[in-house]
Parts: structure tokens; C-alpha cells; sequence
């Protein structure tokens, strides 16, 4: 099954990001995870919407279509979603039929706070199931006081490790009962 990944923090060092790259390593031998950047996406303006979407954007869109699931990193920046993300959502949620649609997506979040993302999280639940996307059940993994959890970008901690595989297997399988 075809994952496509996202990281909602664009920074080099995100944990988010790493979080991503030790899933890849973690999920089950059926999933193949591709991490997409979202650096490149134009903030959403329908004034651009409506002259076509640019190159960036229809690469996004076409990526989302295609997967069978996706695996969001969701950051959280004073509570809530980042712009970054909310943004990818808001593209992704335009179109006939839109690309998030139907999809269904798994969540995952790190942040040095005690709480991990569980603020951003929730947000994303609402934002996706308005765009006609659902996320997996166990949809929460919250690394919180991430910056004791990775090491040179790479996650180290193995109950958090365990808990990702295991996120992962139980998506693999709600992806399956889709069909």
C-alpha cells in the first residue's frame, strides 16, 4: 500500500520530520511510505485557483490521489495547526472530486512540550473531516518532550518506536477493511 507522508513543520531539524523517516522504518513490510515537502506549495488564494493550479500544487493534488493513506506529522504552534499544514489541507480540499475526499489518514505529532500536539491533532481531525478525510483509529501518537527522544535526527526512544509500529500496523489495517 501506497503512504504518502507529510510533515507539517518545514524546519531541517523538525522532529516531525524525523518522526516521518523512523515511520519509514517502523511500518509494515506491505506499506511503502514516500515523504512529500510541502515547502514549495503558494499559500491558497482562489484568485490562483481559478487560473489553474500551479506546478506545485497539482504535483500535491496528484500525489494524494494516489495514495491509499496518508501520514501526517502535525507540529504544534500555539496550540494549533501550523500554516504549512493547513494550507496543504485547504489545496488538497479543492477539486471535483477533491483528492482528500475519502481518504483516510493517520496522525502523529512531537513537540518539546509535556502534551506533544494533542491541540494541533484535534484541529486536524476537524479540519480533515470537513475536507472529507478521515484519520485511522488510534489516530494519536503524542511524542511529547520530543527534544529527549531523538538524538542527531533519528528517534531513540523505543517505547515511542514501539508505539509507532504499532500505530502503523493497526492504519495498515484500516486501510485493508476500505478495501
Amino acid at each position: 500500500m501506497k503512504i504518502l507522508a507529510v510533515s507539517g513543520s518545514l524546519r531541517a531539524a523538525s522532529y516531525n520530520t524525523a518522526l516521518l523517516h523512523a515511520a519509514r522504518q517502523l511500518a509494515p513490510e506491505e506499506m511503502e511510505i514516500q515523504v512529500f515537502g510541502l515547502g514549495d506549495l503558494p499559500f491558497f488564494n482562489q484568485d490562483v485557483e481559478d487560473q489553474g493550479d500551479p506546478a506545485p500544487v497539482a504535483a500535491w493534488k496528484d500525489a494524494v490521489r494516489a495514495a491509499d493513506g496518508l501520514l501526517i506529522a502535525c507540529p504544534e504552534y500555539n496550540g494549533g495547526l501550523t500554516a504549512v499544514l493547513k494550507n496543504a489541507i485547504d489545496w488538497a480540499s479543492r477539486g471535483k472530486p477533491a483528492p482528500l475526499d475519502g481518504k483516510l489518514a493517520c496522525a502523529l505529532g512531537a513537540s518539546p512540550g509535556l502534551t506533544g500536539t494533542v491541540r494541533a491533532q484535534d484541529a486536524l481531525r476537524l479540519n480533515l473531516k470537513r475536507a472529507g478525510c478521515d484519520l485511522a483509529p488510534l489516530s494519536d501518537i503524542l511524542v511529547g518532550q520530543a527534544h529527549t527522544k531523538f538524538e542527531n535526527g533519528a528517534l531513540t526512544d523505543e517505547r515511542t518506536r514501539q508505539a509507532i509500529a504499532r500505530h502503523l500496523t493497526s492504519f495498515a489495517a484500516a486501510l485493508r477493511t476500505r478495501g
